[in-house]
């Protein structure tokens, strides 16, 4: 297993979190179809373990058209059949419903901001916050921020569903939007590094 000294304690021994952790969680990202694949699997992951997710999202990304808003938003009552009989992904009728409904006011979204990206990242908090990096305690304590609050009833207010505050927060450390990695875990200069040099999206 690798073992990196300081890395933040939630990687456990498992070998999909530490890849997810070194590679992924925290870094910035812009792509709208990732955004929105992230936003989906956030809420998707509601009541279950975030490795569940992770060891099952090939088959989320192949059940929903790769998390093509555009397509997942033509989805119909023949592929909530399909996806509810489908034993790869997470068989919730309420979520799978709310990711298709969510996919529509992605569409919306992108027509009034230009992109699914130009709209979450208006929601960054301070970028002078955690300017040091967490102690395993602080991060820890870590649950939402009055900006995921403000997101979540945004998101809410257009129309989405399963997007509340501890979700929405767990997107934003999902995609950079705060960077909450252990102040000794090796990760936090990498992600603090792809902050200073990303273009935030207009």
């Amino acid at each position: 297993m690798d073992e990196v000294l300081g890395r933040c304690w939630w990687c456990g021994g498992h070998a999909d979190y530490i890849h997810y952790h070194d590679h992924e969680w925290g870094f910035p990202v812009d792509d709208d179809r990732r955004l929105f694949e992230k936003l989906c699997l956030e809420g998707f992951q509601s009541g279950l373990s975030w490795l569940t997710i992770l060891r099952k999202r090939e088959n989320f990304r192949a059940a929903f058209a790769g998390f093509d808003f555009t397509r997942v938003a033509r989805f119909g009552e023949r592929d909530i059949q399909r996806l509810l009989a489908d034993a790869g992904i997470v068989r919730h009728r309420g979520k799978i419903e709310a990711t298709i409904n969510n996919a529509a006011r992605a569409l919306e979204i992108v027509d009034e901001f230009g992109s699914l990206a130009a709209y979450a990242w208006r929601f960054e908090p301070d970028r002078a916050a955690n300017r040091c990096g967490w102690t395993e305690a602080e991060a820890r304590a870590l649950t939402t921020a009055p900006e995921a609050k403000a997101l979540s009833k945004d998101l809410r207010k257009r129309g989405w569903r399963f997007v509340g505050p501890t979700t929405m927060y767990a997107f934003m450390q999902a995609m950079g939007m705060v960077n909450d990695h252990l102040g000794s875990c090796p990760s936090w200069r990498q992600v603090e590094a792809a902050r200073a040099g990303f273009v935030r999206p207009v």
